[in-house]
């Protein structure tokens, strides 16, 4: 946290109801989600709701309490942004006028008392009674009306309790703090460190209170399940269906990835070698077909499986993410075939040109059409400049008509590049699901390297979603299988998890 004011992210004047000077934290953005420059969680909650779907909690292995991601460059994000920044300054403003003005100050220190206390052990009753005493709302109010309101002072001993009660991880942050001098600044700061410390705080009575979370969430998902099929005996109808229709589709065409590795010691076939060697009709395959097949959901199939409907938000979720990427990695192809090895060759102009193209991808899914023709225009843009800077020639006019054409095809789904790639990262993916992510990561099929990152998030989203619900739903499935395929093919006992 080099620079408090320039990086940390704004606070929300807040809601009416606790007063224009009270600060409400947005949701983190798209960048690291782990920086120290990263906003808190809502100041305002006291924390004391640690509850969270169980089936979060099952697939996430590293989940602690977060917020909304808001995209930076949103609508939602940059109104946000404005109105923090506004607090902010308006905070600025007060302290600074002569005589000072400490309403949003008192409003300040009275919620960073209560985070504190937030923070305590049961056992920390000195502390308690510390903080009680030194930030008494009574008293700093007698102090203000007299003009004698120190806040730095205030924030200063502030910044020594948290040095008390941060954990480790947080020990740099806490320090950097003591090298601001501006009260604001100051503030600001320790809002946003107070935040990732109520996060930690958060995550540690989420693991204290339930040692065995996963565990935990299968058994707790799968009773609730069977307490409803009980009731309602077609209850696995529409899984039946789902799984009907992934034999069926196995059937007519070979898989594209072994069943497992090879128990031999023999290496599994990667992305690339392994379409060219299917493999029989067996459970796991069927299952793995099964869950590639939610990727592309008709949103009017009203039939979606019983066993998934808990996860359809994510699922929907991983469907745009699975697409933008499709989106990106068609841009890249593009471009790449037009100026070659010798920009894309360049790491710097590669990773320039993600990021811009990423940026301007965000109204795709409203506006593909609009969103591409941009898109080309700065695709363009960025090869013609780089071209001229290294003293190269410019592409020619008609090159550029059909870079930017070819570009622009991928606003439609039967684009031939999109349609290519989309095979090739669904490939991956039913890869993910046998091999797991880092084996299929080192060998991708052509045109996927320049995304590598996007899809290792993808792929490790999809197999936590899948291997969770197949550990909560693997009985069910079991049975179900039995009675499609061929006994010599049929699961003895359950699925082999994936």
């Amino acid at each position: 946290m080099q620079d408090v004011e320039e990086h940390a992210p704004p606070q929300d004047p807040g809601d009416a109801e606790r007063g224009a000077c009270r600060p409400e934290t947005p949701g983190p953005t798209q960048e690291d989600k782990s920086s120290p420059e990263d906003p808190p969680p809502r100041l305002i909650d006291t924390g004391n709701d640690v509850s969270k779907p169980s089936n979060e909690i099952g697939m996430n292995h590293d989940f602690h309490r977060g917020e909304k991601v808001l995209p930076p460059s949103s609508l939602e994000g940059k109104a946000k942004e404005t109105m923090h920044n506004a607090f902010w300054d308006h905070l600025k403003e007060q302290l600074s006028a002569t005589p000072p003005d400490f309403s949003c100050a008192l409003e300040l220190l009275k919620e960073i008392k209560e985070i504190l206390l937030s923070l305590l052990l049961p056992r920390q009753n000195r502390l308690r009674s510390e903080i009680e005493e030194a930030l008494d709302s009574g008293f700093l109010k007698q102090e203000a009306e007299r003009g004698a309101l120190n806040v730095l002072r205030l924030s200063k001993y502030i910044t020594s309790m948290m040095t008390l009660l941060c954990a480790p991880v947080r020990d740099e942050a806490v320090q950097n703090l003591d090298s601001i001098t501006d009260s604001a600044r100051l503030l600001r700061g320790i809002f946003q460190v107070l935040g990732l410390m109520r996060r930690d705080m958060m995550t540690y009575t989420i693991q204290s209170r339930q040692p065995h979370p996963q565990e935990h969430s299968i058994q707790h998902e799968r009773a609730r399940f069977q307490e409803r099929l009980s009731k309602q005996p077609g209850l696995l109808d529409h899984t039946t269906k789902w799984l009907s229709r992934a034999a069926a589709d196995l059937s007519t065409r070979p898989p594209a990835c072994p069943d497992a590795p090879d128990p031999s010691g023999v290496a599994c076939p990667s992305p690339n070698e392994a379409a060219s060697s299917p493999e029989p009709l067996s459970p796991t395959m069927v299952l793995s077909q099964a869950f590639l097949n939610l990727l592309l959901w008709d949103p009017d199939n009203r039939e979606f499986p019983e066993t998934l409907l808990r996860d359809r938000a994510r699922l929907q979720e991983l469907e745009a993410q699975l697409r933008r990427s499709t989106v990106l990695a068609s841009v890249l192809l593009v471009a790449s075939s037009f100026s070659g090895s010798v920009l894309f060759g360049s790491p710097r102009f590669v990773d320039r040109l993600k990021r811009r193209t990423k940026a301007l991808l965000e109204e795709f899914d409203s506006r593909p059409e609009e969103a591409m023709l941009t898109v080309s225009e700065q695709v363009s843009q960025e090869i013609h400049q780089s071209l001229r800077n290294m003293g190269l020639a410019a592409l020619s006019s008609d090159s550029t008509a059909s870079l930017m054409g070819q570009l622009q095809d991928i606003a439609l789904k039967e684009s031939c590049v999109r349609s290519v790639i989309d095979q090739r990262i669904h490939l991956f993916l039913r890869c993910c699901l046998v091999l797991g992510v880092q084996r299929s990561l080192l060998d991708l099929p052509g045109g996927l390297t320049l995304i590598e990152a996007e899809l290792a998030e993808l792929g490790q989203k999809f197999v936590n979603l899948t291997h969770h619900n197949q550990q909560v739903f693997g009985p069910y499935y079991t049975e179900i299988l039995k009675t499609l395929l061929p006994p010599s093919q049929a699961p003895p006992t359950e699925v082999e998890s994936l």
